[in-house]
């Protein structure tokens, strides 16, 4: 790592006011390495250089485009969706690592690596086309935010419900930075197309017809890249990683690739490609041969993950044709077998004492899924309800839907005046799915006059809350609803004797 803070001349991209910004930025990582080896100054030293490579790296930013502006370069607005992601979400969540975990040594490389690569993998990369004039080829098949906040969503649904961990994103727009000791994963899957005018993922596939105006066949290829952070899968297997040993090692690598199937298959479960896929090969990558594939992609999703047990990236691309690596093959056949039964044992996911008990108990409580745009409202109810309930919250009809598929509620609470997507658009959008059609639905509403009630309770919701209600009247009307609900089951099981 300390070779990858210190400038080179090939950084130079030829534009004075940008590559002296370059040369600051990097002289700050720089000393920010320095200051993390001297413990007696380490903690005061680190903040202020954090802030300072905050504060300059916007100034840079800015500076950038307003020069990419002046020479209208094409560009620009790729350059501004990279340095918002970089600026407004993965800059704010590695310095609250920081400050969660104290400045620890961890959590400065996480800081150093996620940083450092940054921002050679985007001078080398995206700036150098400033200079030529070229637009920016890698992310130009990454899909829209809308999109990206449903798949993030998705893929921290996952890594809960299957590792016990609380993920946050934070990044979409993943450079392939490198974090700590990683495991690449790579799964390459065959996706045969067959009726027109469909895609395995949105804007990916392009219809082809023959002279006589048939469809033809097509075929594509999906790659996904998985990379775990050590300490996540040495936190799945437990003690095993204590010894060190060539063994240990390939079963770390092996059980990666069994989680990286795991979470791969249910994604393609939730949003299912439209075409026939077919398994092709799994390969477990070093990160250089993973920097070689990753040269060549243009991802569609492209995620970096914190987990609180280590980072997680999770990235997805279809093309026509691959980069070739050499890469080890880990699961095939046998192999896989094999380890299918031995994580049971060896991994703890549902045996574990403690989250077994954590388990039993959240499968005792009611779900309940809040829909509100309003971020207050969200922590307010969680806060209120969270003791008795499951609470889950979404800000969107399009999360919410997510939400709902990923773990179904025995209630919803949704707010009816939300902008763009308001309550009744969300309640069409859920009873239009045939198995979310008996999800009982609770209004949530700031109005409680007569016609507004009114056009509430048109739409057949289970009832409504007004807001301006009393925490206590809210827990009231929850709690009663699910006595009423568990009274009615009880009278039904009762007829049925």
């Amino acid at each position: 790592m300390e070779n990858r803070l210190l400038w080179k001349d090939s950084y130079n991209i030829g534009i004075d006011l940008i590559d002296r910004e370059h040369k600051k930025l990097f002289h700050i990582l720089h000393k920010l390495f320095d200051f993390g080896r001297q413990e007696e100054k380490s903690h005061w030293a680190c903040r202020e250089a954090v802030k300072f490579f905050k504060d300059y790296t916007r100034e840079h930013f800015a500076d950038e485009e307003t020069y990419m502006e002046s020479i209208r370069y094409e560009g620009l607005e790729t350059h501004k969706r990279i340095h918002t992601n970089f600026r407004d979400r993965t800059l704010p969540a590695l310095e609250k690592e920081l400050e969660r975990d104290n400045y620890s040594k961890r959590s400065v490389v996480h800081f150093l690596g996620v940083c450092a690569s940054w921002l050679v993998s985007h001078i080398l990369g995206e700036d150098q086309l400033i200079v030529s004039g070229e637009p920016v080829v890698h992310w130009q098949q990454l899909l829209p935010e809308e999109k990206q906040i449903v798949m993030g969503q998705t893929i921290a649904g996952l890594l809960h419900s299957m590792f016990q961990i609380e993920p946050r994103l934070i990044s979409n727009c993943y450079g392939g930075e490198r974090f700590g000791d990683g495991i690449y994963c790579r799964l390459i899957y065959h996706l045969k197309l067959q009726a027109p005018n469909e895609a395995a993922l949105e804007g990916t596939a392009q219809e082809r017809t023959a002279p006589d105006g048939t469809a033809l066949e097509e075929k594509k290829k999906l790659e996904f890249i998985l990379i775990f952070e050590e300490q996540i899968v040495a936190s799945v297997i437990g003690s095993v990683i204590d010894v060190q040993s060539e063994a240990v090692n390939n079963m770390l690598v092996k059980v990666a690739m069994y989680m990286a199937r795991q979470i791969v298959e249910r994604v393609m479960r939730y949003f299912p490609p439209l075409g026939q896929v077919e398994g092709e090969e799994e390969q477990g990558l070093t990160y250089e041969q993973f920097q070689r594939v990753w040269e060549k992609q243009s991802p569609q999703f492209s995620m970096l993950f914190d987990t609180g047990e280590g980072y997680f990236a999770y990235c997805v691309a279809t093309t026509n044709t691959l980069q070739n690596e050499d890469g080890v093959s880990i699961l095939t056949g046998r192999a896989m077998a094999e380890i299918e039964k031995h994580m049971p044992r060896t991994c703890d996911w549902q045996e574990n004492g403690k989250r077994q008990m954590a388990q039993k108990e959240a499968e005792n409580k009611k779900k309940l899924l809040v829909v509100d745009d309003s971020d207050f409202v969200c922590m307010a109810m969680q806060k209120l309800l969270g003791d008795d309930y499951e609470v889950a919250t979404a800000k969107s009809g399009l999360s919410a839907i997510s939400s709902i598929t990923l773990a179904r509620p025995d209630l919803i609470l949704l707010d009816y005046e939300m902008p763009v997507c308001n309550g009744r658009q969300v309640l069409e959008m859920i009873r239009s799915e045939q198995e979310f059609t008996d999800i009982p639905v609770i209004f949530l509403t700031n109005k409680a006059d007569q016609e507004s009630v009114r056009k509430a309770i048109a739409l057949k919701p289970e009832g409504y809350l007004v807001k301006s209600l009393s925490t206590e009247s809210v827990k009231k009307e929850v709690d009663l609803f699910f006595e009423r609900s568990s009274l009615g089951t009880k009278r039904e099981q009762n007829a049925k004797l």
